[in-house]
């Protein structure tokens, strides 16, 4: 077989392998969504092989404690247009799995953002996933546009990982914007440091919660310098 038909030909199988998988885990249906606290918006990823959000209403998102806490269908974002963050900043927020997911899902924390309701939404986000031990930062650029990897996963022992008979793990994540830089930290261990000229550093701030976990999300605080 020719090299040309060769990589034609992995790339097909990996499409149809794609395809597979996302049958094979399909969002839950989740009941009691759609409703959400005060001054909270909630927008979720773009589903594309339909080429359409899915709806809000299998995303459960309720205050609890004093945080909340996220029941996923679709991954989504949560923000509130005050929470907003220019200049230097830090963000931070404890953010806790409760149970296992059937295959490793991430959840985060996400700065910059501008547009997040439109279709020229971008923002950087955070996430970990507690079930691998890893990490990973990622930059969007319009709604219907793929994420692009400014730190594909990467494992680090500053994450902790899900215990495996119940899944639970608790993760803080923080983000310093100070003097030109951004620093994304996990439970205290700085994993990487950029330039904010390079990544989305002036926005909104908020959650992030990928497709079927069950995540409690401790207060987001945004300490201005």
């Amino acid at each position: 077989m020719s090299t040309t038909r060769l990589l034609v030909a992995t790339g097909v199988l990996s499409v149809w392998s794609l395809g597979l998988a996302a049958q094979a885990d399909p969002d839950k249906t989740v009941a009691g969504g759609g409703a959400f606290p005060a001054g909270w918006n909630v927008r979720t990823d773009l589903n594309i092989r339909t080429g359409q959000a899915p709806p809000v209403e299998n995303v459960k998102f309720v205050a609890m404690g004093d945080g909340y806490h996220a029941t996923m269908g679709p991954a989504a974002i949560f923000w509130r247009d005050a929470d907003t963050a220019s200049g230097n900043y830090h963000v931070v927020a404890a953010l806790t799995q409760t149970k296992n997911p059937e295959h490793p899902e991430a959840y985060g924390i996400i700065i910059g953002g501008r547009h997040l309701a439109d279709s020229a939404q971008s923002y950087t986000y955070f996430l970990v996933r507690a079930v691998d031990g890893k990490y990973s930062i990622r930059r969007r650029a319009g709604y219907a546009v793929r994420p692009t990897a400014v730190v594909e996963w990467t494992a680090s022992d500053g994450v902790v990982k899900a215990d495996s008979a119940t899944g639970k793990a608790t993760n803080e994540l923080s983000i310093l914007v100070q003097g030109g830089k951004v620093r994304f930290m996990v439970n205290g261990k700085e994993v990487y440091a950029g330039n904010a000229a390079d990544l989305d550093a002036q926005g909104l701030v908020g959650y992030r919660v990928n497709h079927n976990l069950d995540v409690h999300l401790g207060p987001l605080a945004v300490h201005r310098m």
